[in-house]
């Protein structure tokens, strides 16, 4: 009789428990505190956004999602090695952030450093789980400068499966030779 009581008295602590926990993680409560920074990006305020950012990296120096977004501000400046930095910060505090392997690829890329841009072009796609056609398209383009063409033409023709455009035409030009057909 009392395990009885004891096990329903657990559940009924254990259910109240589950209802007044925050279940927000770190990341999603930063999104909402920097909405704003946020907007601004969206509208490509690039010179606003840095430094509401780099106010927040000020703020928040736990923030992974602040220094995610002064990179990606540092990224649209074509301040790639800054843009590395802050995006490797982001990374340590919160590796479960896809976009920065994406956006730390792209300034690994265009500082030609390929095989770097690979391996964080291969982390992205891995973490996206398989939804986002832009890291598959950088991955071909990475792959290109490494000469894995092979692979780099499947890539590109996944991204098309997903739907990208840029993908479709990358495919049309040398040195893929492959007709390439969509489905509709």
């Amino acid at each position: 009789m009392e395990v009885a009581l004891l096990s329903l008295l657990f559940v009924l602590y254990l259910t109240i428990r589950y209802f007044l926990v925050d279940h927000d993680t770190p990341t999603d409560k930063d999104r909402k505190r920097f909405q704003k920074g946020i907007l601004l990006m969206k509208n490509r305020d690039i010179t606003q956004a840095h430094r509401y950012f780099d106010d927040a990296v000020r703020q928040y120096p736990k923030s992974a999602l602040a220094y995610a977004y002064r990179g990606k501000c540092q990224l649209a400046q074509e301040n790639f090695y800054s843009a590395i930095y802050d995006l490797t910060q982001a990374i340590s505090r919160d590796n479960t952030l896809a976009e920065c392997y994406l956006d730390r690829g792209i300034a690994y890329y265009r500082i030609e450093q390929f095989t770097d841009a690979f391996r964080e072009f291969d982390k992205a796609v891995w973490h996206f789980r398989d939804e986002q056609p832009d890291a598959y398209r950088w991955r071909a383009l990475a792959r290109i400068q490494v000469k894995q063409l092979p692979q780099a033409e499947s890539d590109l023709r996944r991204a098309v499966s997903l739907g990208d455009e840029n993908s479709f035409h990358l495919l049309l030009k040398p040195p893929f030779t492959k007709p390439v057909y969509q489905k509709k």
